[in-house]
Formats: structure tokens, sequence, C-alpha cells
């Protein structure tokens, strides 16, 4: 067998079904992403105070509902602009959401520790064509601090981005 002949067998046998493995597993890998943009809906965001959260969002109905500060509900009505859901949307990928737990929540024997005071609880919740994420946080949660830290980062950058969008209004 020839040198040449030597390494036309080669490609054949080696790299052509290299790279046709990887065409194939890569184009599968990025139609199958678990959360991507063009599929994502809506975001609902909860917060406040034990299991009582009177503060909530839906960006699907813009329906915002709040505590202002004499303690009144109040109720408005916000849209979130495209940029900002691609931002939100983009920001979790960032940081790393979608690998979050669901729970992160302190036990009750726990919340014994705040002496008896109700600990801010955030629930957030990213809405998918097919799928959600969701995750509950409590403010005082004593887990993975990596994790709990992006949890807060993200819950607080969409925090900024609905009270952008109110001042807007």
């Amino acid at each position: 067998m020839s040198d040449r002949t030597k390494r036309i067998f080669l490609a054949i046998c080696i790299i052509v079904p290299f790279l046709l493995y990887c065409f194939y597993y890569y184009s599968q890998m990025f139609k199958n992403a678990p959360y991507r943009f063009t599929d994502f809906e809506s975001i609902v965001f909860k917060y406040g105070e034990g299991n009582e959260l009177v503060n909530q969002f839906d960006s699907e109905t813009g329906r915002y509902q709040y505590l202002n500060v004499r303690d009144s509900l109040m109720t408005d009505t916000i849209k979130l602009r495209k940029d900002d859901m691609q931002y939100l949307h983009g920001k979790a990928t960032q940081l790393g959401f979608w690998n979050l737990p669901d729970d992160m929540t302190t036990s009750p024997a726990a919340d014994d520790t705040s002496g008896g005071q109700p600990v801010a609880r955030f629930y957030l919740q990213y809405n998918y064509k097919e799928k959600s994420k969701e995750i509950t946080l409590d403010a005082d949660f004593n887990g993975n601090s990596k994790m709990r830290d992006a949890a807060k980062s993200v819950i607080d950058e969409v925090m900024r981005v609905i009270s952008d969008a109110h001042d807007r209004q």
C-alpha cells in the first residue's frame, strides 16, 4: 500500500466519522437547548415575608401588585420591553439560574433563629413554551453560598428591571 493510499484510508476510517459525529452531536445539542430566548414567554415574580407573598409581578399580564410606603396594597400595570426580557433571560443564563435547586428555603426549625420574625421569601419563575424553571429563596438560606449568591443576583436583577419599567411609566 502506498503512502497516499494509507492517508486516504486513515481519513475515511477515522476523520470523516469523527466529523460526522461532531456535527450530529452539536446540532442535536443546539436544537434541544433547554432554555432558549425564542421560547421565552414570561416571568412570574413574588416576594414578601414568610408565606405571604403579597408583592407580585407577572410579565404576561403586566399586573404588578406591591405594598407602598404606607403598607397599602397598590396594583399597577407594567409592560416589560423585549429588550428587558432578553436582558433577564441572558442574565439568568449567565448566572446559572437553570442549575439552581427549586427549593432554597430554610426549615421551620431554622426559623427559630430569626427571633420569631418572618423572613423575606422570594419566588421566581421563568416560563417557556414547553418548560418552566422556578425557585423559592429565603433571605437567610444557609445552603451553598455560590448558589445562594447566584439566586440573589438573578432576583436583584429582576427587581431592578421591574423598578426601572415602573419608573418609565
